[in-house]
């Protein structure tokens, strides 16, 4: 009887151990992903982006998206920022943000976002070349 349940813990251990990892490391299956990498310089451009899940290619849709930047820093300018306003997507799994280009070259953005059923954060730095 005491092999039994000794049994049972050991194999719900190594079930809880496994749904953890599992967890922790599924967050690193996800990327976000320029739809167009090149935009033209100037205001009000709009900027798409696809969440993918990298395991099965396919588009991730629902997720919260809470930080966004745009700068210059691949071009050494990081004090080069500007305003990101996001908009809503057109299809599942894609999101579009709105933001004035000052000037051409090339721009980071930085996105952080929330995926329903996954703990951790997906963190991604795209580059963006606005073009004249």
């Amino acid at each position: 009887m005491k092999t039994s349940n000794l049994a049972r813990a050991a194999m719900a251990a190594l079930i809880a151990a496994a749904l953890t990892g599992t967890a922790h490391a599924e967050i690193k299956n996800y990327e976000f992903q320029l739809v167009q990498p090149t935009v033209k310089a100037g205001a009000d451009r709009v900027v798409k982006v696809r969440l993918v899940d990298k395991t099965t290619g396919k588009a991730v849709p629902d997720a919260v998206i809470f930080a966004s930047r745009l700068d210059m820093t691949p071009d050494g300018m990081q004090e080069m920022a500007t305003k990101v306003t996001p908009m809503p997507g057109t299809e599942p799994g894609t999101y579009r943000f709105k933001a004035t280009f000052g000037m051409a070259g090339r721009w980071q953005l930085s996105l952080g976002a929330k995926v329903q059923g996954e703990t951790g954060t997906v963190e991604n730095k795209l580059v963006v070349t606005a073009e004249k």
